[in-house]
């Protein structure tokens, strides 16, 4: 009598495994967004914090993420380093940054104001929540440089942080939302 082969989606041991591999790759993604979000290198049990899961989950996770950033053509790459696992630029990328990004603001200012943007106005517990410790010194440059400013809400102790004006006319927000609208008026051929 032949071997019973294990081909149907039914048979249980299979669709453990599928499971299993389903939550690894979720929980990929989800270390991949902390991992950017934080913007630093963090260590294998801080990330298994954070994605409210196992040291060995995580490892997991970021053995697949790893593997999927050195198969991809991209510009940015998941190492281990010395203070942990980061998600950076590649090397021939850095230089590209470097003429990209205002020169008085540091990649880790530069993504504290991202996510001060795409929150639009938030406390500063929460943005320390996201981004870490180091958001304090990121919020006081961008304090200093007049992109953001902080302002107390009625019943909040953490101050509130949003953009300034400056930072509008910095970036060219407006005139880039106006593009934007013209390029979505126009109709299809």
């Amino acid at each position: 009598m032949a071997p019973r082969r294990l081909t149907s989606i039914s048979d249980p041991l299979l669709a453990e495994r599928q499971g299993q591999r389903e939550r690894v790759l979720a929980l990929k993604n989800q270390i991949e967004a902390i991992l950017y979000l934080k913007g630093q290198p963090l260590e294998l049990s801080a990330l298994a914090q954070l994605a409210h899961c196992s040291r060995d989950e995580a490892y997991d996770a970021l053995l697949e993420l790893m593997e999927d950033y050195a198969h991809r053509d991209s510009a940015l790459e998941v190492l281990q380093v010395e203070e942990g696992f980061a998600l950076q630029l590649r090397e021939p990328f850095l230089e590209l940054a470097n003429q990209l990004l205002p020169p008085e603001i540091g990649v880790g200012a530069t993504r504290t104001l991202a996510t001060i943007i795409l929150r639009g106005p938030l406390s500063q517990a929460e943005l320390v929540e996201l981004r870490g410790q180091g958001a304090y010194q990121h919020v006081a440059e961008l304090v200093e440089k007049g992109f953001v400013t902080r302002y107390r809400k009625e019943g909040s102790r953490s101050p509130w942080l949003r953009v300034t004006d400056k930072f509008h006319r910095y970036f060219m927000v407006d005139e880039l939302a106006k593009k934007a609208t013209e390029a979505a008026s126009f109709p299809e051929e």
